[in-house]
């Protein structure tokens, strides 16, 4: 594998270790970079710490973390101190237990990896661990020490690897009830839910990432390649919103009778039918009247006696 890993250590399942490495699945690294620029000289600034009451730059080795226990009134953090108390890790991903693969809700999922064996020696003891996930359908919740800090790991398998996400903490997983608890409770016409149902099944496909557009950055790009090359671009057309019931909203969507306007057509349509219709009414009756008349005299007449 090309890419350098970013965590190596031990993956243990009891007694059954392998030595494992974790590789960065996410990468921003190829999105356009934009820097901060001295516009009256060209070049690049460097961010440096100052102070918010002298307005002096303060060097690094003056540096130190704080924690803010009042407004302006810090507890002051040396660098050992924090090393002291913080987990040391053994470089081992250790599983702990097995959860069914889907149980864990995505809003926990914090950053995904991709974990392989780190050497030769190891592809057997992956391999037994990899399948057993996969044929039991089961995902391995694992802990460790990842940069600094104690981590809860998912770890799925994944082709011929595994996927490590790290997990959120409880704590860091916002109340779905406060987001939602103001949400009011809507009263729905049948029509509605059968025109999303409908809206929903003509436009259903498959997870397919590759044709996601990152507008923002191919804009940024675009407009790089611009000045580069002295030319203008335009700027991107404002859609314009129209104002319309939720439920010809919906009509529009699902291209049901068209929306308000085609509504109307329909209706002036069939009104206009039901008018021709009316007016052809009498001119047939009259012409079958006729038919039947020269019919009758028409007909031979029997000769008595």
């Amino acid at each position: 594998m090309a890419a350098r890993a970013t965590w190596k250590g031990f993956l243990k399942l009891g007694e059954l270790v392998c030595a494992v490495g974790l590789y960065t699945a996410v990468s921003a690294s190829d999105r356009v970079s934009l820097h901060m620029v001295n516009r009256k000289t060209g070049n690049r600034l460097s961010r440096r710490f100052v102070d918010s009451q002298t307005g002096k730059v303060v060097e690094r080795e003056e540096q130190v973390k704080g924690y803010e226990v009042d407004s302006g009134d810090y507890i002051l953090l040396e660098p050992d101190e924090i090393a002291e108390v913080t987990p040391k890790g053994d470089k081992a991903l250790t599983i702990e237990r097995f959860l069914p693969c889907g149980e864990v809700d995505d809003l926990y999922f914090d950053r995904p990896y991709y974990l392989r064996p780190a050497d030769q020696s190891s592809q057997a003891s992956f391999a037994v661990i990899r399948e057993g996930l996969r044929k039991q359908k089961v995902a391995a919740v694992a802990s460790a020490v990842l940069f600094r800090r104690p981590r809860s790991v998912l770890i799925r398998a994944h082709d011929e690897g595994l996927i490590a996400t790290t997990l959120n903490y409880d704590y860091e997983v916002r109340s779905a009830q406060e987001a939602f608890e103001d949400i009011r409770e809507v009263k729905m016409e049948p029509e509605m839910l059968d025109l999303a149902r409908h809206i929903i099944e003509t436009k259903s496909g498959r997870f397919q990432p590759e044709t996601f557009d990152d507008r923002y950055d191919d804009a940024l790009a675009e407009l790089v390649r611009a000045k580069m090359e002295g030319r203008k671009i335009a700027p991107p057309k404002k859609s314009s919103a129209k104002v319309v019931s939720l439920l010809d909203a919906l009509r529009e969507s699902a291209g049901v009778a068209g929306g308000a306007k085609a509504a109307a057509k329909k209706a002036a349509k069939k009104a206009a039918a039901k008018k021709s219709a009316a007016g052809k009414a009498p001119a047939e009756k009259r012409a079958a009247g006729k038919a039947k008349a020269g019919k009758s005299s028409a007909s031979p007449t029997r000769k008595a006696g």
